[in-house]
């Protein structure tokens, strides 16, 4: 549970606050504080696991540009897609860049 939410503080913009309600909710009393400390030991280390399962991006890829409705504005969405249709990359933007 604690490394899903240190994952989960890394990966979005989460305040220490954040985990730290989610985990009260699942039953588990922490500090905000204590949970800064699991963060700072934990990041190196799922750092160094992603970067193993990162997979390469071909030699070929293309940019996209795509709009869509985000919050009833309409915005840019740019995506820079490999050969094999993943995407490697990608940008929103409310003016065209």
């Amino acid at each position: 549970m604690i490394l899903l939410c240190v994952r989960w503080y890394l990966a979005r913009d989460l305040s220490l606050g954040d985990p730290e309600e989610m985990m009260t909710k699942c039953g588990l009393s922490v500090d905000h504080s204590m949970f800064h400390r699991w963060v700072v030991h934990l990041s190196p280390q799922l750092l160094k696991r992603f970067q193993q399962c990162k997979r390469t991006v071909t030699g070929r890829w293309h940019l996209d540009e795509t709009f869509i409705k985000v919050r009833g504005q309409w915005m840019h969405l740019y995506r820079a897609i490999d050969s094999v249709g993943d995407t490697v990359e990608f940008l929103f933007s409310s003016r065209h860049a």
